[in-house]
């Protein structure tokens, strides 16, 4: 579906962006743009050296057509000074040859000049340019040094930064601990106190409050039923004799 795939690709888009922008340090940009100019000018400075070679090399042809021009003229009025005139005639045909080379390679030299002087002047435009990008960049990074330091500063003394936010749920954690164990210890003392919980080392089935009661009662009756048959005996004389008198008289 082409809708479906182009709201996933500006997710993705999105996604990237923003992981870029915060993996993005401006110094680090700054000065990767400032690398990138540094090389731009070492080009142009490697560009404009290779036409001043190209020009050298021309120019040094050219001497050597002046030369050969002036030799051929030299050459054709000897010959013909001697009464040879087809000689003569050659030596200015080949003349006529080396200054015409001789006038395309001023041409040539000449558009050379004119894009070193272009170069030239290139070179000085971004040299500038730079060296005022290099200010403004030294500018720029103290300044971003100093607001972020600020921020931190900030945010440390606020706690809103991504630290100090952590440290603070990691408060609050601890505090919403120790508070839950304080209550379950006042939870378990109270139901302890009204003898909900038994101690564990007592046998028989868990007995509640009403239990232990009802035991307490069933174990006075048992005393005093049995008092009361001590007092029976003791009354109709069948008992034992009591304690300090003896078996015989005196």
């Amino acid at each position: 579906m082409p809708g479906l795939a182009g709201r996933m690709s500006t997710v993705i888009k999105a996604k990237i962006s923003k992981l870029l922008d915060r993996a993005e340090d401006p110094s680090e940009t700054l000065e990767y743009g400032y690398q990138k100019q540094l090389e731009l000018l070492q080009n142009v400075k490697k560009g404009i050296a290779d036409v001043t070679t190209s020009k050298k090399r021309l120019q040094m042809q050219s001497e050597k057509l002046e030369q050969q021009v002036v030799k051929l003229d030299t050459q054709a009025r000897q010959a013909l000074a001697q009464g040879r005139e087809d000689l003569a005639r050659a030596a200015l045909e080949r003349k006529a040859v080396a200054q015409g080379e001789l006038q395309s390679l001023d041409q040539q030299v000449a558009e050379l000049e004119k894009q070193q002087k272009q170069l030239t002047d290139n070179e000085a435009k971004l040299r500038a340019k730079i060296e005022a990008f290099r200010t403004k960049k030294e500018v720029i990074k103290a300044q971003y040094s100093a607001a972020e330091a600020q921020v931190r500063i900030s945010e440390a003394a606020t706690g809103v930064g991504e630290q100090m936010a952590d440290l603070g749920l990691a408060i609050q954690r601890a505090e919403d601990k120790t508070e839950a164990m304080r209550a379950r210890a006042q939870a378990v003392e109270e139901l302890q106190a009204a003898g909900t919980f038994d101690d564990i080392t007592q046998l028989g089935p868990p007995q509640d409050d009403i239990d232990r009661q009802l035991a307490q009662l069933g174990e006075q009756s048992q005393v005093e039923d049995e008092l009361a048959k001590m007092k029976a005996e003791l009354g109709s004389g069948g008992g034992s004799p009591a304690l300090g008198q003896g078996g015989g008289g005196e």
